[in-house]
């Protein structure tokens, strides 16, 4: 199992908590919490990659902060 807190940019209320947390509920996530830019995830690497999970976030209209 691998954690991770990943940084997001572009947040700035509610409705933005709700797409990236959609966003993540589409993967096959562990468990994940949203807050006003960070997403805290944990995840098995061999059946989703953090790449994934940053390419989702991105999706949804927010950048991650590397």
């Amino acid at each position: 199992m691998q954690a991770e807190i990943i940084k997001i940019s572009g947040m700035s209320c509610d409705h933005c908590i709700k797409s990236v947390e959609n966003a993540v509920k589409k993967l096959p996530v562990e468990k994940h919490e949203v807050k006003m830019g960070s997403l805290y995830v944990e995840y098995d690497p061999l059946k989703v990659s953090k790449e994934q999970i940053v390419l989702s976030i991105e999706d949804s209209g927010y950048e991650v902060i590397q």
